[in-house]
């Protein structure tokens, strides 16, 4: 402290750190002490090729709408939304209050806290129609996020080997998921309006399946939100070939133009198993996320759920219920969609600006736009001269479950920094300029 002249609070800080990292040992009562250095040896890890066998085929890699970008960089390629559209005072409240009660020290029940499965099922249930029977709280299984339950779905519903439907573009991490359990992914047209319902009914007719795995709401990365006209027919072709339709509501707090009317609010006869994630519109930092299904489905997927994760964390379940139930959460959902509006409108007006030869889909809701390039653009290229010139995107392909049907990019509009779009349009517009030229 007297020698660099700063304060015991930095002093701790640091020696805490060294702690951590091994390179010192704090003795109380005796003082701190340097540890030895160890002279690392090289290690034979030989034996491990018997032991694993042949490498497996190479599955499907990270995308990078999940790489870090730099701190300088134009990133339009996050799905994520910027710090700022979070309700960061409500979220640490919660995780304050929720510190002090006992879920920072006792196990939640393995379909969730009974106050979180009843806030799911109202969410949902506020959406039924007359005439149709709203689910009950004890229809929800509360996972660690959406991810984890989207793999336990898949091999709950479907089955290694067997056929799941899914909209082809669809989000990246359906397909990880099913491709972790075997899930044979069967791909069904879908474009800027959702699906075709025609070819939806050859491949059921087709592959026997009885799932389909579908983003009716703003769908990452289309943008698409069905009509009540499609939505109509899908839950008409899923009843008639006795299958289930697996929603996944990821983008219900994202509205802009339009509401989200769930699916599953009309069906209450099990056919639509209900996903819908708090994650990006609370905090990634609370991974929760609810699933409604009802009938046997439920209790294998809970089968499931316990299998892998055994529960989730209490203390997390109640920092997500304290921020929803707040009466400033609506408030700030209310905000959000003003937000999300002038910035989905500076992106796209930024791109018919400086890159006219893009087709830009402006989408109801969501986070990003789904841009349409030339058929002749070399997006590999592109997305490095992007990169070099300090603007990060992401090439459309990892989207997709089969071979691309075009050149596009998912552009992100929730990310940090919106008054960099028109900068980032232009360098966007400038490497495609490079590759018509050549």
């Amino acid at each position: 402290m007297e020698r660099y002249a700063a304060s015991p609070v930095t002093v701790q800080k640091a020696l805490r750190t060294l702690v951590a990292q091994g390179a010192v040992e704090t003795r109380p009562g005796v003082g701190t002490f340097v540890r030895a250095v160890r002279t690392a040896r090289p290690h034979d890890y030989g034996w491990q090729t018997a032991a694993l066998g042949p490498r497996p085929a190479p599955g499907r890699p990270l995308p990078r709408a999940q790489h870090p970008a730099p701190n300088d960089a134009v990133a339009l390629h996050s799905g994520y939304p910027d710090r700022e559209l979070l309700p960061e005072r409500l979220v640490r409240a919660a995780l304050a209050r929720a510190a002090r009660g006992d879920a920072a020290v006792t196990r939640s029940p393995a379909a969730g806290l009974p106050g979180l499965q009843a806030w799911f099922a109202a969410e949902l249930g506020a959406a039924t129609p007359v005439g149709v029977a709203p689910p009950a709280p004890g229809d929800v299984v509360v996972f660690p996020g959406s991810q984890s339950s989207l793999g336990i779905t898949f091999r709950a519903l479907v089955g290694a080997g067997r056929p799941l439907l899914v909209e082809s573009p669809t989000y990246w991490g359906a397909l990880l998921a099913a491709e972790r359990v075997g899930v044979e992914v069967v791909p069904v047209p879908s474009g800027p309006h959702g699906p075709d319902p025609a070819a939806l009914a050859r491949a059921f007719e087709q592959t026997g399946a009885r799932a389909f795995y579908a983003q009716p709401h703003f769908a990452n990365p289309t943008g698409a939100r069905w009509s009540t006209g499609l939505a109509d027919e899908v839950l008409r072709l899923v009843r008639r070939h006795g299958a289930y339709l697996i929603e996944d509501d990821w983008a219900h707090d994202f509205g802009i133009d339009q509401d989200v009317v769930p699916l599953a609010a009309r069906d209450d006869a099990g056919h639509v198993v209900y996903l819908r994630s708090l994650t990006k519109s609370v905090s990634p930092a609370l991974r929760v996320a609810g699933l409604v299904a009802r009938g046997p489905a439920r209790e294998r997927i809970l089968a499931g759920a316990q299998a892998e994760s055994m529960y989730v964390s209490g203390l997390l379940q109640v920092a997500a219920l304290d921020v929803v139930t707040q009466p400033a959460w609506r408030t700030h959902v209310r905000g959000l969609r003003q937000q999300l509006a002038a910035r989905r409108d500076l992106l796209a007006g930024a791109l018919r600006e400086h890159v006219p030869q893009a087709r830009v889909e402006v989408p109801p809701g969501g986070l990003n736009l789904w841009v349409r390039l030339p058929d002749t653009t070399d997006l590999p290229r592109l997305v490095r001269d992007c990169e070099k010139a300090g603007v990060v995107v992401a090439a459309g392909d990892e989207w997709f479950p089969a071979e691309p049907t075009g050149a596009y990019l998912r552009l992100g509009y929730a990310g940090p920094d919106p008054g960099a779009f028109p900068a980032g349009a232009r360098v966007l517009a400038e490497a495609l300029g490079r590759q018509e030229v050549r």
